[in-house]
């Protein structure tokens, strides 16, 4: 039986999934895509955020209070495999990733919720 420092390290070393995520307004066809080391919680976090008019992206907050929370959808679009190695900071790869996701479905204006960012 594990005790409780030991319960706790193990907690940390387990790798939740990570990768891009995306928020879609079901009403008018706009997406949100964001990445995270930890989706399940970044995906809580954007949902409890909109819940209480606080989330940072204004056009999604002022569309989820437009819209109530039915017209919109969470999910988890693409995920990182976890490397051997303990120590390995997967910072660029998840950049490279939600850059690649960005590129692709292009969510900006009237298509999404994201701003280009600057070079």
């Amino acid at each position: 039986m594990l005790n409780k420092k030991e319960m706790i390290k193990q907690y940390k070393q387990t790798l939740r999934p990570m990768g891009i995520y995306q928020i879609t307004n079901k009403a008018n066809g706009k997406i949100f895509i964001g990445a995270s080391l930890d989706l399940p919680g970044k995906i809580n976090s954007n949902r409890f955020q909109l819940q209480h008019g606080s989330h940072m992206n204004k056009e999604l907050q002022a569309d989820f209070r437009q819209f109530g929370e039915d017209a919109f959808s969470f999910e988890q679009v693409d995920t990182l495999e976890p490397k051997s190695d303990p120590q390995y900071d997967y910072h660029d790869d998840l950049a490279i990733l939600e850059e690649m996701w960005l590129e692709k479905l292009q969510p900006y204006g009237e298509k999404g919720y994201n701003r280009k960012k600057q070079k």
